[in-house]
C-alpha cells in the first residue's frame, strides 16, 4: 500500500495534475506546450517534483499516453485507458454510481459509466478548442478569462436568430425565446459588440455538446448527464449547458472542479490497484 499517488491526464490544452499524499489531494493545472509526449509528462513531473520519490504510485493518461515507455527518469509509469479514467472521475466526483459522463475539453467525449463498467458511446469534434480558434478569428482573443467575461455581458440574441424572428412563436417543446439559428444574423451586418458575439460562441459550442449528451444519453439508457473538463470551468458554458437542459427538461451534474475529471479518475483506478 502506498501513500503517495500522482494522476496526470496529458490534454490538447492543458495538462491536469491531481496529486494524494496522505489523503490530502493538490490540483494543478498547466498549459500544454504541445512537445513530445515524453516531455510532457516531464513537465508535469518537474512541476511536483519536490513532492515525489520513487514509491510514489503515478498514472498517466491524455493524448499519446500510449507511446510512453514503462519507466522515465526512474519513476515507473502506469499507462490508465483515458475513456475509464473519464468514467471513474466523472462517477467520483459527482458521487453518483451510474450516468452518461462528458468530457467537455478541447473537443468533447462521451461515455457510459454504470460502475466499472465503462464505454465509448460518442462524442463532439465540437469543443473548447473551437471556443479558442474562433474567438481568436472573431474576438481576436484566445484568453478563456476574457471569452468568459465578455460573454457574461452579452447577449447571444443579438447575433442568433430566435425562434421568434424565425417563425413567430415555439416550436414543440422549445420556447420562442430559444435560438433558431447559431450566428445567423452575422451576414446581416457587422455591427456587433465583442460581448455579443463572445456570448454567441459560447452558446454554440455549449448547445452542441449539451445536445449531444442529452441524445447520448437517451440512446445509452442513462438518466445522469455528468459533465467535467476545463469548459466546464466558465461559467457561461455552464449558464448554455443549463439552459438546453431546462429546454428539454433535463439536469446536468456539474460537480466541483470538473476541469479535473479525467485525472481523477486515473487517481481512483490506480488507488484501486495499490490499496
Amino acid at each position: 500500500m502506498s501513500d503517495s499517488y500522482l494522476a496526470i491526464d496529458l490534454g490538447m490544452t492543458n495538462i491536469d495534475i491531481v496529486q494524494e499524499r496522505d489523503q490530502e489531494k493538490r490540483r494543478t493545472m498547466l498549459a500544454n506546450q504541445h512537445q513530445a509526449v515524453i516531455d510532457q509528462l516531464r513537465q508535469a513531473l518537474s512541476e511536483v517534483s519536490h513532492q515525489l520519490d520513487f514509491n510514489t504510485v503515478i498514472g498517466v493518461t491524455g493524448g499519446r499516453y500510449r507511446d510512453l515507455p514503462e519507466e522515465v527518469d526512474g519513476y515507473r509509469i502506469r499507462k490508465v485507458d483515458e475513456m475509464v479514467a473519464l468514467g471513474m472521475g466523472g462517477l467520483a466526483l459527482s458521487h453518483r454510481d451510474s450516468g452518461l459522463v462528458v468530457s467537455a475539453g478541447t473537443g468533447a467525449a462521451m461515455v457510459s459509466a454504470q460502475g466499472d463498467k465503462i464505454e465509448h458511446v460518442t462524442g463532439s469534434a465540437v469543443g473548447g478548442g473551437t471556443l479558442l480558434g474562433l474567438s481568436r478569428l472573431i474576438l481576436e482573443t484566445d484568453d478563456i478569462a476574457e471569452i468568459d467575461r465578455l460573454a457574461m455581458r452579452g447577449d447571444a440574441a443579438e447575433v442568433d436568430i430566435m425562434l421568434s424572428e424565425a417563425v413567430g412563436g415555439k416550436v414543440g417543446r422549445l420556447p420562442a425565446n430559444a435560438n433558431a439559428v447559431n450566428l445567423g444574423k452575422l451576414d446581416r451586418g457587422n455591427d456587433f459588440s465583442r460581448e455579443n458575439l463572445a456570448a454567441g460562441l459560447v452558446r454554440l459550442v455549449a448547445q452542441v455538446i449539451a445536445v449531444i449528451a442529452i441524445n447520448a444519453s437517451n440512446a445509452a439508457g442513462l438518466k445522469d448527464i455528468i459533465i467535467v473538463g476545463h469548459l466546464a470551468d466558465l461559467e457561461s458554458i455552464r449558464n448554455e449547458i443549463n439552459l438546453v437542459g431546462q429546454f428539454y427538461h433535463r439536469e446536468f451534474t456539474i460537480p466541483d472542479n470538473p476541469g479535473f475529471g479525467t485525472a481523477s479518475g486515473v487517481l481512483e483506478l490506480i488507488k484501486q490497484d495499490y490499496e
